[in-house]
């Protein structure tokens, strides 16, 4: 058992338990080499038995460990704790993506477009050491007081290439691109429909494709018609539903060729500030209503 004050690997002296998720125990530790703080992920014991777990742990330390960029969580070590394994992570004081729409339910525009440039640029530095994300989503992006947005969670991570494995899903289905669901490899088009899934739900609060089962919300990634997300919130630019949408093509070949495009066609609807200007509705319009 983990206690408060216990050096691991005689490196990392135990601080805190800051929290504990589904796969792991995180804990606040001092690394006494690099001096420095950092959270330490340590492997949930009851999770060791099956051998996908172990390797899906241990697949995320090694799909991040030479990834150095100011969008992505850094990796500064690994090991085994009690014959758990541990990485030992960037220490990020924040909360995620997720957690904040949980509490605003959307982000202006403004703030929306801040998210998706760093976020385009730090997958497009994923994409460019030749690894495929796969579960880009708010849950797995930190977002910090200053704004800064980091990329976690690199657990199915894969080469670009990677073929998928049997009939299970990799990825999460609301993010899911449709070549993922019928079996397709990983690919940079597999991101980049993820991050515009994301982009729509920080503008207008909801996920495109909802259903009542993971089957009925694969069908609608399939075959529905995906859904302009001016239609939901009125005041959001033509540009950006086009940069939504082209993100979101249901056939990957139509999509962004990559992360970088994206990032720079979000620059340039940016750069217009007629898209920034506060529209005003009808009544406002005629009668001055606020």
């Amino acid at each position: 058992m983990i206690k408060i004050g216990d050096k691991i690997d005689d490196r990392y002296r135990i601080v805190s338990r800051i929290a504990t998720g589904g796969m792991a125990d995180v804990y606040e530790a001092n690394d006494l080499i690099g001096k420095r703080i950092v959270s330490l992920k340590v492997m949930k014991e009851e999770l060791l038995k099956n051998p996908e777990n172990v390797e899906r742990f241990n697949n995320e330390a090694a799909s991040a460990a030479s990834l150095n960029h100011p969008n992505v969580v850094r990796v500064y070590g690994r090991g085994k704790i009690e014959n758990r394994p541990y990485i030992a992570n960037e220490y990020i004081k924040g909360q995620t993506l997720r957690d904040k729409l949980n509490f605003a339910v959307a982000l202006s525009l403004s703030d929306a477009c801040e998210v998706m440039l760093q976020l385009t640029d730090g997958v497009d530095y994923i994409h460019k050491h030749g690894i495929v994300h796969r579960d880009i989503k708010p849950d797995n992006l930190f977002y910090l007081p200053d704004g800064t947005i980091k990329i976690s969670d690199f657990g199915i991570a894969a080469p670009i290439g990677t073929p998928n494995k049997g009939d299970s899903i990799q990825g999460t289905i609301y993010y899911c691109s449709p070549e993922v669901l019928t079996g397709g490899p990983a690919s940079i088009a597999n991101d980049i429909y993820s991050m515009g899934i994301v982009f729509y739900e920080c503008l207008t609060g909801n996920v495109p494709f909802d259903g009542a089962d993971v089957t009925e919300i694969a069908e609608k990634h399939i075959r529905k018609r995906f859904p302009e997300p001016s239609k939901s919130v009125p005041s959001i630019p033509r540009s950006i539903d086009k940069i939504i949408i082209t993100a979101c093509r249901k056939r990957a070949d139509e999509r962004y060729l990559t992360a970088e495009l994206m990032h720079d066609a979000i620059r340039e609807a940016m750069a217009d500030k007629g898209n920034f200007k506060e529209r005003k509705g009808l009544l406002t319009k005629i009668f001055g209503f606020k």
